[in-house]
């Protein structure tokens, strides 16, 4: 299996701006650039990779603890699953440091130290938690 995507790019980094395309057609387009990326924090003014990664690894991560728990025996009603990836500015430019996961569940019929096994061994198990080896992941999970 493989995915694609295209980012092109127009201009310097700084006053320079670039489009986003997704295979899927999830993002068409999609404008992004270094203010959306390092300036703005709300996340209006466009898209950014960092943001993009977020939503990979959360979605990643909410999907493989789904299937652990249908294996368990107790499927989720609901996984609301947050990941907050940590840029800072180093030596030489930026790195990605960190991608924190927040997990708030429903699951009907699971003990609590049952969850959070499978919570741990989703988070440590999904491809994209793996393809992040070289950062911090974390994970607070909790059920509702």
């Amino acid at each position: 299996m493989k995915r694609h995507a295209t980012a092109i790019w127009h201009g310097a980094l700084g006053d320079g701006k670039g489009t986003l395309t997704t295979q899927s057609g999830a993002l068409s387009d999609h404008g992004y650039s270094f203010k959306a990326r390092f300036e703005d924090e709300s996340g209006k003014s466009g898209t950014n990779p960092e943001e993009l990664l977020a939503a990979a690894h959360a979605g990643c991560f909410a999907m493989q603890l789904s299937h652990f728990l249908a294996e368990n025996g107790t499927p989720a009603d609901e996984l609301n699953a947050k990941a907050v990836v940590n840029v800072e500015q180093v030596e030489g430019g930026f790195e990605v440091k960190e991608s924190a996961i927040t997990l708030t569940a429903k699951v009907p019929g699971i003990e609590p130290a049952k969850f959070t096994e499978l919570a741990e061994k989703a988070k440590a198990g999904c491809p994209i938690s793996k393809a992040l080896g070289a950062i911090k992941v974390s994970l607070d999970a909790k059920l509702a």
